[in-house]
Formats: structure tokens, C-alpha cells, sequence
């Protein structure tokens, strides 16, 4: 996840996107103990504090659907507004239906399908 928010400074949206895309392809395919040891280390900031609470929660989101609590570090990431990633009336709507708790409880909505796909 350090390595993943490194990459993010400066980057466009859809380079982000990608990115991010890039690192869940590849926690997909690790063992327990290595994805486990993906996400200790906190994130130095981005430079976009939508972007630092993201990756916050996609720490405590990813580390629940393998069992496990968030680090510490992820526990002080929220914001003050909401958050559309994918600003379309669609998108929004179905990101309030179906953003993940880790997600939601930080104002980022973007739906577990975006997640996916992302």
C-alpha cells in the first residue's frame, strides 16, 4: 500500500485508477501472509487527501475480506465531505446502495463493483 500511494503523487486520475486496478490484481494472487504484510506500512500523503483516505480504506476493506483488522495507520484517514470517485447520477446512486462499510464510514462512495473493476 506505501508503494501503491508513492505511485499516485502526481499522477492523473486515470493513471490512479489503474494503478489501483494493478495493485488488486496482484494482492489477488498472494498468500494470506504476504497480502497481510501489503498493508502494515502507511502511505506517504499524495497530495490529494481524497486519494490518502482511499487507500485508507481500501487497507481496512481489503484486510476484512481476508479476516484481519486495518492497521492503525488506516483508523485516522476520513473525510469531512463525501466523496464520488464516479461522479454520473448513476454511478453515485449505485455507490451509496453499495460501497463497502470501510469505505462509507470514511465519506468515499464508490461502489464494490468499481472496486472490481477499477
Amino acid at each position: 500500500m506505501a508503494r501503491l500511494g508513492a505511485l499516485l503523487v502526481g499522477a492523473d486520475e486515470t493513471r490512479r485508477w489503474r494503478l489501483v486496478a494493478e495493485f488488486l490484481e496482484e494482492y489477488r494472487w498472494e498468500s494470506s501472509e504476504t497480502r497481510a504484510g501489503l498493508l502494515e506500512q502507511e502511505p506517504s500523503p499524495t497530495g490529494d487527501e481524497h486519494w490518502d483516505v482511499f487507500l485508507a480504506a481500501l487497507t481496512e476493506h481489503l484486510a476484512a475480506k481476508d479476516g484481519r483488522g486495518a492497521p492503525p495507520w488506516a483508523e485516522t484517514r476520513s473525510l469531512r465531505r463525501f466523496w464520488f470517485p464516479f461522479n454520473t447520477r448513476a454511478a453515485r446512486v449505485d455507490a451509496v446502495v453499495h460501497a463497502p462499510a470501510a469505505f462509507r464510514r470514511r465519506g468515499v462512495y464508490v461502489s464494490a463493483q468499481e472496486l472490481n473493476v477499477a
